[in-house]
């Protein structure tokens, strides 16, 4: 008999969906299985059953801190043509009242659809169930921005104790992934938000991490927006702002070797002849002729050019 690898264990997690993390009646206290019947009743605890909204608290474990508008206008115009498809997730509470675990989206698009109920399904779960939901719920459904990812892997690791294996295993994502989440919060809370607000990208922030000291960190970060630096090229200046002696070496300018007069007038008559620029690299009769050409157009005349057309 062979043993799951930890990896299939954890894109099993993953795949299962939502029922695979909560709690299932205990077989030995269930009722031996009966004959299906039409109308025969299910559990509580199984069966969605209608809820009042204005009954369900929101979910004080949310990871998630932003819900586009738009998106949620367009849920809501499908709950009014079609109802909700999928049930939400609550708990109930000692006071009557019950607290969302998983579908703050359905449940707010639903009081903007007018809706006075929603279907739900309860279930028994404690508060670090619940978190795990949360976060798997959202990973399953759509993208957290990074910051909001960062957040709920800290919650869970203060709150509850998990290590950052438990972590893996638990939402199925990548124990290293994990990790850089999670020094996400050692930003200043400036690029922070620039993070959250999709300004600056979670390689952008791994690479300002690097840097020490929350001025240092936000002026890299504003030269990395203001000249739209990629992720390759931001981690480029943090390297020569953390080491400006060895970027100054590397600045140093390498003397250009002298082009031969009769490669340069070929270089020349080719250029004249595509319309384009031409480079030649000439080593001792051996080297590479290199076209460049700014848009789709230019490519498509160049073929043609080559093609005898």
């Amino acid at each position: 008999m062979t043993t799951a690898s930890a990896p299939d264990m954890k894109r099993r997690a993953l795949g299962k969906g939502l029922d695979s993390l909560l709690p299932r009646a205990n077989a030995a206290t269930t009722a031996p299985a009966q004959p299906a019947r039409a109308a025969a009743p299910e559990p509580e605890t199984g069966k969605p059953r209608e809820i009042p909204v204005e009954l369900i608290d929101p979910n004080p474990f949310q990871t998630r801190t932003t819900f586009d508008e738009s998106q949620l206008e367009e849920l809501a115009a499908s709950i009014k043509a079609n109802g909700v498809v999928q049930p939400i997730l609550v708990r109930p509470r000692a006071d009557g009242r019950f607290q969302l675990i998983a579908g703050e989206r359905r449940l707010r698009a639903s009081k903007l659809a007018g809706k006075a109920t929603i279907p739900a399904v309860l279930r028994q779960v404690s508060d670090e169930q619940t978190v795990e939901i949360t976060i798997v719920e959202n990973l399953q459904r759509a993208d957290l921005n990074p910051m909001e990812q960062a957040h709920g892997f800290e919650r869970l690791s203060k709150e509850f104790n998990m290590t950052h294996e438990q972590i893996s295993v638990r939402t199925g994502k990548d124990r290293a992934s994990i990790s850089n989440y999670l020094r996400l919060i050692k930003l200043p809370p400036a690029i922070q938000y620039m993070v959250e607000g999709g300004i600056l990208s979670f390689g952008h922030a791994r690479a300002l991490l690097g840097l020490l000291g929350t001025d240092q960190i936000e002026q890299a970060a504003q030269r990395a927006m203001g000249l739209s630096l990629s992720v390759r090229q931001t981690e480029s200046m943090v390297a020569e702002i953390l080491n400006p002696e060895k970027a100054a070496q590397k600045k140093e300018a390498k003397p250009v070797p002298p082009v031969d007069p009769n490669v340069r007038e070929v270089q020349e008559e080719l250029q004249r002849a595509l319309g384009l620029k031409v480079t030649i690299e000439d080593r001792k009769g051996r080297g590479r002729v290199i076209i460049e050409y700014a848009k789709l157009e230019d490519f498509d005349g160049l073929l043609e050019r080559l093609a005898g057309k």
